[in-house]
C-alpha cells in the first residue's frame, strides 16, 4: 500500500463485511482493488475477515500486479484456517507460475511456499522445479529460498523429488544472487536435516562461491562467507588463496560482512604455514576490528564480545592497539566492562605502564561496579606480569590512601591474590592494610584480610589482637568469613602456640562445631580439632602446607570451546560465549493442516533471544496469522459473562478491554461460566513416613521402592555436578506422575567405584515436601563407573517439614544425598520446585463452588501479568493446562475479539485452591493471566508457574 492508503485503516462502520463483499464482487477493477486494501487493513488491525475468503480468492485472476500481491498476502494469513477453500486458489497459483511476467512467476511460487497447508504443498513441487530452471534469475533465486520453506514443511518431499540436487546445481549459476540464495537455503536445510553431508563444499564449489562473492548483495556475501567458514582447506596454498579472495571484504561498511570475513580468515589462519603471510594477515585484520568500535554502543558490545574471543586465540592481532580499548567517559557501563577485559588480555611488559595509569584513573570514577573491576584488573596485571607486580602494589597503596571505602575493600582482596601469586615478597604492605581494618565491612574484604593475618601471623606482632577483633562477631559473620577465621586462628595457634590468649582456639572450635548450622564450617572445625588433639605435627603439615601458585584465568575459555565459538562469530553464541546447543534446541511440532498434521522444526530458545543464524526475512514461518477470532464472537457490552454457569447472578456491568476477573461494586462479572464437566477421580494420597536422618550415623539404606512410572526419556537438569559429588552427578526434577508427586532422578557415575544405596532427604521447605522413604531404587543398580541409572523417590507433604510461619514463600528445595560408597559424606544441592507438580488430580470444582471462592477472595489479593506466548487454539490451551491437573471450567467472549478462559487447581498442601482467568486471542502473542488463591502468599508462585507452562 502507498502512503495515501492510510484512509483504509479508519473504517469503524457497522456492517462493513457486507459492504466488502459487494465491492469485491464489483466489475470495476479500481473499486475491487480498494476493497481488497480495506480487507487487508482490517486484517492488519486484528479484525476477523476470514468469511470473505471466497470473494477475495475470486480476485486472484487479474493482470493487476498490485491487486494480485494483496490477494496473495490475504491467502498467506488465512489459508491455514480455511484449508478446503485454499485449494480453490491452486489452479491460479499454477497458472501464475507460468505467467510471462517473471515477477508474477516468482510471486506465485513464494506465496505457495508460505502457505503451510500440506495439500497445497503437493501442488507446489512441479511449479517449483520449473522455476528453479527458469530463464529469469529473479525467479530462480526466489525458488531457491522456497525450497528451504518446503523442507521446513515436508523434509521427505524435498529429498524424494530431487530439490537438493537442484539447489546444488544452482551453486554454479551465472547470477551471484542465485548462488547466494542457494547457499542460504542449503545451509538452513543442512542445519535442520538429521542426515550428514547435505551441504559439503568441494573444491569446485569453493571456486564458484569465491567468484560470486564480489558481486552479491550484502546479505548474500554474509551467507557465502558463513558457508566458507565451514570449509576445511586441503593445504596451505589453498588457504592462502581463500584468504586473498576474502581479505578485501574486511573493508566493507557492513559490520556483519566484516565479522563473517574475520571468521573465515581466523579459520584459514590456522592452516597457513608462512610466518610472513600470517603476520601480514594479522596486520590486515586489526584496522577493521578497531573500526567496529566507532559504532553505536550496542554494536560496540557485540564487537567487543567477538574481539575477546579473537584476542584469546591470537593476541598478536591487536597487541599494538591497546589504547583503542581505553574507556571513554560517555561509554555505557557494559561497554566499559568488556573493554577492561580486552585491555587485560592485551597487557604486556611494554604497555603495562600506560595501562596502569589508565586503570588508576578509572579507579577514581563514580560508577562503583566499574571502579571495583578496575581495581581487580590492577591485581590481574600483577598476577600476570611478574615484573609489573611492584608497580601494581604501589598503585594499589595509592588507592588505599584515598580512604574511599569500596576502593579500599576491593584493594585488600586484590592484594591477597598478589600474596598468593608471590608469597613472602610484599609483606611490607601489611602494615598499611592493618591501618584500614576498621573500614572493612564487606565479607570478601574481611575474609581476605583475615587470610593475610593468618598466613603471616608469625610476622605480625599483634596478630592475635587483630583476630580477636574479628572473633567478637564470629556467630554473626557470613560463612566465608567464619571459614577464614577458623583457619587463621588454627594457623596462629600452630605458629605461636605459647603466645596470646590460650582459650582463643578452644573458643573458635567450640563455636564452629556447636553453634553453627553450616556443614562446611562444622566439618572443617572437626577435622582441625582431631588433627590438633592427635598429631600437632601432622596438623602443621596440613594447615601450613605450601600452596600452589595461582594464575589469572578469569576469562580463559577451553581450547575446543574457543574454536567452536570462533566458528560461530557473528551469532549469539559469540556474544553469550556459550555453544549454541546450550541455549537453542530444535524440536518437532505438528502444524495443523487441512487433512492432518505435518512435523515441523522450530528453534526453541532457552535464553533471552533467538539465534541470529538462519535465513533472513520470512524464510521459516513468515506466515504468522493475525487475530482470527470467529465471526460474530464479540459479546454486546451489556452481556459480559452472561449466564456462564446457568446461575442467576444479577445484572451485568460494563467492563474494560481485557478485564481481570474482578467484581466491581454492585455488579457480578462471574455469570455464565459454562458447563464444567465431571471431576476426575481423586488419587490415593501417599502416607507420609518418618524421614531418614541423612546426617545421622549412617547405616544400610532401608527398603523403599521408587515411583512405579518408567523413567522419562527427556534429559533432566543437572543439580549436583560430578566435580562436587566426587564423581557422582545427579540430575533431577520434581514431577507429578499418575497422581503421585515424585522426585525423578538420574545418577551418572563419573568416578572409579560403583554407586549403590543412594539415599535422599529434603530440608524444611515452604510446602513441606519430604520423601516417603529415603532410599532411591535405581535402574540399573549398582551404577558402574561410566554408567547412568534412572529412578524416582515418592514425595508427600509432611507437616513437620514445613518452614515456620512468616517465612517468605519460595519454591526452593534444599536436598541432601549420600550413598554406600560415600563413607558417610553427604552431598548438598538446591533445586526449584515447579508448582504444577503439586496440583491434585481431584481438583476440579463445581461451578457454584468456583463462584463462591472467587467472590470470597479480595480484589487486592489478585495477581496478574501478561505473557508473550502464542496459543493456536482454545482447545490447545485447555489441553496444555489440564495435562498438569489445572482444570478447565468455562470460556466466554471478551472485548476486542479476545476470549476469557477459567481454570482451577487444588494444591495437595494445605494451601487450598488456585483460580485462574486467562484472556487471549487465538494465534496472537500476548495472554493476560489473573490468579487468585485461597492462600494469598501462593499467588505469586502460581503466577510464575502458569507463565512457565504457557511458554513451554
Amino acid at each position: 500500500m502507498s502512503g495515501n492508503d492510510s484512509r483504509f485503516f479508519t473504517t469503524t462502520k457497522k456492517g462493513e463485511i457486507a459492504e466488502f463483499k459487494d465491492e469485491l464482487r464489483s466489475l470495476d477493477k479500481t473499486k475491487q482493488c480498494d476493497a481488497v486494501k480495506k480487507v487487508i487493513a482490517a486484517m492488519t488491525v486484528g479484525k476477523d475477515v476470514s468469511m470473505l475468503f471466497p470473494d477475495v480468492v475470486n480476485c486472484m485472476q487479474t493482470s493487476n500486479l498490485e491487486l494480485k500481491k494483496l490477494v496473495y498476502l490475504y491467502l498467506i494469513n488465512y489459508a491455514k484456517s480455511q484449508p478446503e477453500l485454499a485449494i480453490m486458489a491452486v489452479n491460479t497459483f499454477v497458472k501464475d507460475s507460468q505467467d510471462p511476467n517473471p515477477l508474477i512467476r516468482a510471486l506465485a511460487v513464494r506465496t505457495m511456499g508460505c502457505i503451510r497447508v500440506e495439500r497445497i504443498t503437493e501442488y507446489l513441487c512441479d511449479p517449483l522445479m520449473k522455476c528453479m530452471r527458469d530463464d529469469d534469475p529473479y525467479v530462480r533465486k526466489t525458488a531457491a529460498i522456497c525450497v528451504a520453506k518446503l523442507f521446513d514443511i515436508n523434509p521427505e518431499l524435498v529429498e524424494d523429488r530431487g530439490f537438493l540436487d537442484g539447489l546444488k546445481e544452482l551453486l554454479g549459476d551465472s547470477n551471484p544472487m542465485v548462488v547466494a540464495n542457494a547457499v542460504a537455503s542449503l545451509m538452513e536445510i543442512s542445519s535442520r536435516s538429521p542426515k550428514a553431508g547435505v551441504f559439503a563444499i568441494s573444491p569446485q564449489v569453493l571456486f564458484k562461491l569465491l567468484s560470486a562473492l564480489n558481486e552479491c548483495t550484502e546479505w548474500g556475501q554474509v551467507f557465502i562467507l558463513d558457508a566458507l567458514a565451514s570449509y576445511n582447506s586441503r593445504d596451505s596454498r589453498e588457504a592462502e588463496s581463500i584468504v586473498e579472495r576474502v581479505a578485501p571484504r574486511l573493508s566493507h561498511a557492513n559490520c556483519a560482512i566484516v565479522l563473517s570475513a574475520v571468521k573465515v580468515l581466523m579459520k584459514q589462519l590456522d592452516l597457513i604455514t608462512s610466518p610472513d603471510m600470517q603476520a601480514s594477515l594479522c596486520k590486515k585484520m586489526a584496522p577493521p576490528l578497531v573500526t567496529l568500535l566507532s559504532t553505536e554502543p550496542e554494536m560496540q558490545y557485540v564487537a567487543l564480545r567477538n574481539i575477546a574471543l579473537i584476542v584469546q586465540k591470537r593476541p598478536e592481532i591487536l597487541q599494538h592497539e591497546v589504547k583503542v580499548f581505553f574507556c571513554k567517559y560517555n561509554d555505557p557501563t557494559y561497554v566499559k566492562m568488556e573493554k577492561l577485559e580486552i585491555i587485560i588480555a592485551l597487557v604486556n611488559d611494554r604497555n603495562v605502564d600506560q595501562v596502569l595509569l589508565e586503570l588508576k584513573e578509572y579507579a577514581t570514577e563514580v560508577d562503583v561496579d566499574f571502579v571495583r573491576k578496575a581495581v581487580r584488573c590492577i591485581g590481574r596485571c600483577a598476577v600476570m606480569l611478574e615484573r609489573a607486580a611492584q608497580k601494581c602494589i604501589a598503585v594499589l597503596l595509592e588507592l588505599i590512601s584515598t580512604k574511599v571505602n569500596y576502593v579500599t575493600q576491593e584493594a585488600v582482596v586484590v592484594i591477597m591474590h598478589i600474596f598468593r601469586r608471590y608469597p613472602n615478597r610484599y609483606e611490607s604492605v601489611i602494615a598499611d592494610l592493618c591501618d584500614n581494618l576498621d573500614t572493612l565491612d564487606e565479607p570478601d574484604a574481611k575474609a581476605a584480610m583475615i587470610w593475610i593475618i593468618g598466613e603471616y601471623a608469625s610476622r605480625i606482632d599483634n596478630a592475635e589482637e587483630l583476630l580477636e577483633s574479628f572473633l567478637e562477631t564470629f556467630p554473626e559473620e557470613p560463612p566465608n568469613v567464619q571459614l577464614q577465621l577458623l583457619t587463621a586462628t588454627v594457623k596462629l595457634f600452630l605458629k605461636k602456640p605459647t603466645e596470646g590468649p590460650q582459650n582463643m582456639i578452644q573458643l573458635v572450635l567450640s563455636n564452629a562445631t556447636q553453634e553453627t548450622d553450616n556443614p562446611d564450617l562444622r566439618d572443617r572445625a572437626f577435622v582441625y580439632w582431631r588433627l590438633l588433639s592427635t598429631d600437632p605435627e601432622a596438623a602443621k603439615e596440613v594447615v601450613l602446607a605450601e600452596k600452589p601458585v595461582i594464575s589469572d584465568d578469569a576469562r580463559s575459555i577451553e581450547a575446543s570451546l574457543l574454536n567452536e565459538l570462533l566458528s560461530n562469530m557473528g551469532t549469539l553464541a559469540s556474544v553469550y560465549h556459550k555453544p549454541p546447543e546450550s541455549f537453542v534446541s530444535r524440536a518437532r511440532y505438528p502444524v495443523s493442516s487441512g487433512t492432518g498434521s505435518v512435523a515441523v522444526d522450530y528453534g526453541a530458545m532457552s535464553g533471552p533471544e533467538s539465534s541470529s543464524g538462519g535465513l533472513v526475512g520470512d524464510l521459516l514461518g513468515g506466515d504468522v496469522t493475525p487475530a482470527t477470532a470467529p465471526a460474530g464472537n464479540a459479546a454486546p457490552p451489556t452481556d459480559l459473562m452472561g449466564d456462564l454457569m446457568g446461575l442467576d447472578v444479577g445484572a451485568p456491568a460494563a467492563v474494560a478491554a481485557a478485564p481481570p476477573m474482578a467484581t466491581p461494586s454492585g455488579a457480578d462479572m462471574l455469570g455464565d461460566l459454562l458447563g464444567g464437566g465431571a471431576p476426575a477421580a481423586p488419587a490415593a494420597p501417599a502416607a507420609p513416613l518418618d524421614p531418614f536422618d541423612l546426617l545421622g550415623g549412617g547405616g544400610a539404606p532401608v527398603g523403599g521402592a521408587a515411583g512405579g512410572a518408567p523413567p522419562p526419556a527427556l534429559p533432566l537438569p543437572v543439580l549436583l555436578p560430578a566435580a562436587r559429588g566426587n564423581g557422582m552427578e545427579i540430575s533431577g526434577a520434581v514431577k507429578s506422575l499418575n497422581g503421585q508427586v515424585v522426585y525423578e532422578l538420574s545418577v551418572s557415575n563419573q568416578g572409579a567405584q560403583p554407586i549403590d544405596g543412594v539415599m535422599i532427604q529434603l530440608n524444611k521447605s515452604f510446602f513441606g515436601l519430604a520423601p516417603t522413604s529415603p532410599a532411591v531404587t535405581l535402574t540399573p543398580s549398582p551404577v558402574p563407573p561410566g554408567g547412568m541409572a534412572r529412578g524416582s523417590a515418592p514425595l508427600a507433604i509432611n507437616s513437620a517439614m514445613v518452614v515456620p510461619p512468616g517465612t517468605a514463600p519460595s519454591v526452593s528445595l534444599q536436598v541432601a544425598v549420600k550413598h554406600n560408597g560415600s563413607a558417610g559424606q553427604v552431598y548438598y544441592f538446591t533445586d526449584s520446585l515447579s508448582l504444577d507438580a503439586l496440583f491434585a488430580a481431584d481438583g476440579r470444582l463445581e461451578k457454584n463452588a468456583f463462584l463462591d471462592l472467587w467472590r470470597g477472595i479480595p480484589d487486592s489479593q489478585e495477581q496478574s501479568t501478561r505473557v508473550q506466548a502464542v496459543i493456536p487454539t482454545g482447545d490447545a490451551l485447555i489441553a496444555k493446562l489440564e495435562a498438569r491437573s489445572v482444570f478447565f471450567l468455562a470460556r466466554r467472549p471478551a472485548d476486542n475479539g479476545m476470549e476469557a478462559f477459567y481454570f482451577c487447581g487444588k494444591l495437595i498442601s494445605h494451601h487450598g485452591y488456585v483460580l485462574l482467568e486467562l484472556s487471549l486471542r487465538e494465534g496472537v502473542p500476548g495472554i493476560k493471566v489473573c490468579v487468585r488463591s485461597q492462600a494469598s502468599e501462593v499467588s505469586p508462585l502460581a503466577l510464575q508457574c502458569v507463565e512457565k507452562l504457557l511458554l513451554a
